[in-house]
């Protein structure tokens, strides 16, 4: 099942399962409480893993992608060229970032707006976005990178829109953001 319509099918349950859980009761407020600061412990740990576990392998290999120029900008997309290392820890910060915002917007409707509800929810999609996450695949699970898993990684559905297309890797696309001198420095 594709993932975006696991996690609809995932809110909309969980959605029915919160109207059926005593929130004014306080230890069951408190488990679910505990519950979603273990998810976030859990993805969290996972990430500092993940990042040992890229300094450890070091991988110097060079890589080289077009970076899409921002929608409306009418700029030409920008050449990157890094490290798989590199390209791996500047992900790693953005899965970092993304778990940080969260629990920020998570403060703010449970503890300013008194939402409880939406605590259930988010104890699940992040757990499982996380064990889906590329980087997990490869670097917990050992999976080669190789089709989807072949860096630089493509934005999936809402991102790719908002930033203005996919990455290119073909080789004549590099070729010709170098000839014509659109970026191309090192990144480390």
């Amino acid at each position: 099942m594709n993932s975006q319509i696991a996690n609809v099918v995932i809110i909309l349950g969980m959605m029915q399962v919160a109207k059926k859980v005593p929130f004014d009761d306080p230890n069951v407020l408190n488990g679910v409480r505990a519950m979603y600061v273990l998810s976030n412990i859990i993805i969290l740990s996972l990430y500092m893993y993940i990042s040992g576990q890229i300094k450890k392998k070091n991988d110097n290999t060079t890589m080289k992608y077009l970076e899409p120029a921002p929608p409306l900008s009418g700029e030409q997309p920008k050449l990157i060229t890094t490290t798989i290392s590199a390209y791996d820890r500047d992900q790693l910060k953005a899965a970092f970032k993304s778990v940080l915002m969260g629990v920020g917007m998570m403060a703010i409707m449970h503890i300013y707006m008194k939402y409880t509800n939406p605590l259930l929810i988010q104890s699940i999609i992040p757990l499982k976005t996380a064990y889906e996450s590329k980087l997990v695949q490869i670097h917990v699970f050992g999976k080669p990178a190789i089709g989807d898993l072949k860096r630089p990684w493509k934005a999936g559905g809402l991102m790719q829109g908002m930033q203005g297309g996919d990455v290119v890797s073909d080789k004549k696309s590099i070729d010709e953001a170098e000839r014509s001198g659109r970026g191309g420095a090192k990144e480390e």
